[in-house]
């Protein structure tokens, strides 16, 4: 997902210099498109880690009560 993202902070001021827009004024658009990919990125990978980080408390916690419901049989 995050390679297209990049993909289309390159496409877009091409195809805006190609229709006709200064290069200066293409490059505002792209600066938006890295400063939104590189948030979007960020925002992601800490998600990611924090579902990994919820399974693995998720399975210490019930591998702790198995452990627990032994010792007690």
């Amino acid at each position: 997902m995050v390679r297209w993202a990049a993909f289309s902070c390159l496409l877009v001021p091409v195809v805006l210099v190609v229709f006709g827009t200064s290069v200066g004024g293409a490059a505002v658009p792209a600066l938006g498109l890295v400063a939104v990919t590189a948030v979007c990125r960020l925002l992601l990978r800490r998600s990611e880690r924090s579902v990994r980080s919820r399974r693995t408390a998720g399975n210490a916690k019930s591998q702790g009560a198995r452990r627990g419901a032994r010792a007690h049989d």
